[in-house]
């Protein structure tokens, strides 16, 4: 079986077993002596279909139930495969699919506005009031972060690598009294609110998702702040102003490559010349490639997460200057681990929403970034952008203060 021979070149360190829809069984690698991890194939086409396109097929015969995995939890299973092949891909035959599907995403990925919309809206606004219910429980308690939180060593809970994430962020951006704060892809205004609580600004937030903006607007109101706080379901082209700082996390995935030059173009135009921005964004440490067709079919549709190089040539073109720039490695995996924690604890209440197919995909999505961002290529940056010199600081020391 080519499928087994496969697993076994890529399991340098630890093994499993291999079972397909004949019941016949086969060693791949060195598995270990006591409940050795068992993946069974249900369907005799699967053996051809993970060997030509495992980045796709893979997750989505596990969502169907095709596959099933023994003595082991997904992420268990996942983790080892990952960590054993590294930044290196399954197979020649993975490698062709993926330059096809790169070149035609290149083709195909123009995120224009009313393309944007529906992409953020496929997943951000993902079954309504549904999805409100499957972020509360997913989240941290605090303030809704939907990306990175920062793990210090001494860190022991998500919502304090969030609160540790949006201090860190609000350093960079070395916040004055009074200034206007702009945020584009707000997410739920957990940043937004402790800027405005923490430095009396006025703060816009903007984002395409619908159920977003409501939930910022509502606890605006709660909070008190609806004069301080704007919320707007607006895409960042069509921003007005301009703004003392402007912050944008976990939406630069959203931009797409051939958007680079505009979004760079625009923060040039609103940015005022004495002003800052701060980028983080998911990106990956190798050349530029196509996304994970898995995460991008089911999880981010239009998503890319850009190299370094496919950023800094757009911020070069509009005469922006990067500042400062960080690299976060080893914060991602933990943040993605929290969450699936906190959804597998929840799981039967998930599956009542949904349903078993949507549980085993979101699994699926968290542990395979989790294992990603650990062994794989992918990490987190942190672009500090300023108009001219007089702008950034001579030192890193004022983050760390």
């Amino acid at each position: 079986m080519i499928l087994a021979r496969l697993f076994t070149k890529i399991f340098k360190e630890g093994g499993i077993i291999l079972i397909d829809s004949d019941k016949q069984k086969y060693i791949c690698g060195s598995p270990r002596q006591v409940n050795p991890i068992t993946v069974k194939l249900l369907k005799k086409d699967l053996n051809w279909k993970i060997l030509l396109n495992p980045e796709l097929e893979f997750p989505e015969g596990y969502m169907r139930g095709d596959i099933i995995i023994k003595n082991a939890s997904l992420k268990e299973f996942l983790m080892e495969v990952v960590k054993n092949l590294g930044r290196n891909e399954v197979s020649t035959a993975s490698i062709f699919f993926k330059k096809i599907y790169q070149a035609w995403r290149f083709i195909s990925n123009y995120n224009l506005p009313g393309k944007s919309k529906k992409n953020v809206e496929a997943h951000y606004d993902i079954g309504g009031r549904k999805g409100e219910l499957l972020y509360d429980i997913m989240l941290d308690k605090n303030h809704r972060q939907y990306s990175c939180g920062y793990w210090k060593e001494e860190t022991k809970t998500l919502e304090e690598a969030q609160e540790n994430k949006i201090q860190h962020i609000i350093k960079k951006l070395d916040i004055k009294k009074n200034q206007q704060v702009l945020d584009i892809g707000c997410g739920w205004g957990g940043l937004c609110f402790e800027i405005a609580k923490k430095f009396d600004c006025e703060v816009t937030g903007v984002s395409l998702s619908t159920n977003q903006i409501n939930y910022c607007k509502e606890k605006a109101r709660n909070l008190g702040l609806e004069n301080q706080v704007k919320f707007e379901l607006l895409d960042y082209r069509l921003v007005k102003g301009n703004y003392d700082r402007i912050v944008s996390v976990g939406f630069g995935e959203h931009i797409g490559v051939k958007f680079y030059n505009t979004f760079f173009k625009k923060i040039n135009s609103i940015l005022k010349p004495s002003g800052i921005f701060l980028f983080h964004l998911i990106g990956v440490v190798d050349k530029p490639t196509a996304p994970n067709q898995f995460i991008n079919k089911y999880i981010f549709p239009g998503g890319v997460c850009p190299s370094l190089s496919q950023l800094i040539k757009p911020i070069e073109n509009t005469g922006l200057i990067v500042a400062d720039t960080e690299t976060l490695i080893r914060h991602y995996d933990k943040t993605l681990e929290a969450w699936l924690d906190r959804f597998l604890a929840k799981r039967t209440e998930i599956k009542d929403l949904f349903d078993e197919k949507f549980c085993k995909m979101w699994e699926f999505y968290l542990a395979s970034c989790a294992a990603a961002f650990r062994y794989k290529d992918l990490a987190v940056f942190q672009l500090q952008i300023v108009k001219n010199f007089q702008s950034a600081h001579r030192t890193r020391d004022y983050i760390y203060s």
